[in-house]
């Protein structure tokens, strides 16, 4: 887990300061892993860990996956890169012109398909809940779920085998209750999804 840390630093990815996320929530420290995710050998690096912790199980027999999802923006090339290092085939889900995240492009699951779902940061669960519903509806059947960085809020469960490949501590707050608001700091959005 520390070589996925330098990695996220050496990369830009880990920035600080006042944060909106695209859960609302406010923070201290923010995840761009696209700038760790452009260099192709530095994703492979940042998730191989998980890759080999998923293959030990799957190995193992306690765990089956026929396919890797991500939801987009953030958990498409993580879940190429899962894919790739596990064999398997690997695509997205994305937001429809309402917001929705579903499956587009002539990608489709079949009944029972057993899907990994792949993001880059894991905050409040928000994207993988939305993509994990959107491939349910498709008849799918959500396996576990992989990240890059957990940063995951005080109470947030995940309720699949969870394979991070780092735990990050990282301040997070209701917008009504940001330490950081009340020191008059301006908080910046870096991410791509608008908040309603």
């Amino acid at each position: 887990m520390e070589q996925v840390l330098t990695l996220l630093r050496e990369s830009g990815a880990m920035l600080e300061g006042h944060f909106l996320l695209s859960s609302g929530r406010h923070s201290d420290r923010y995840f761009q892993c696209a700038k760790l995710l452009q260099y192709p050998d530095r994703a492979q690096a940042a998730l191989s860990g998980a890759a080999d912790l998923i293959r030990l199980e799957i190995q193992a027999g306690r765990l089956e996956i026929d396919a890797v999802v991500g939801p987009a923006m953030g958990g498409i090339i993580a879940a190429y890169e899962l894919g790739r290092q596990l064999g398997l085939p690997a695509f997205f889900t994305e937001r429809d012109e309402a917001g929705a995240m579903v499956l587009r492009r002539g990608l489709e699951v079949q009944p029972g398909q057993r899907i990994l779902i792949a993001e880059d940061v894991v905050t409040t669960g928000k994207s993988f809940g939305e993509c994990a519903a959107a491939l349910e509806s498709h008849g799918a059947v959500i396996a576990a779920l992989a990240c890059i960085v957990d940063r995951r809020a005080a109470g947030v469960e995940v309720p699949w085998p969870f394979f991070p490949a780092c735990r990050v501590e990282a301040n997070n707050w209701e917008a009504d209750c940001c330490d950081l608001c009340r020191q008059g700091i301006p908080a910046v959005k870096p991410g791509s999804r608008r908040i309603n």
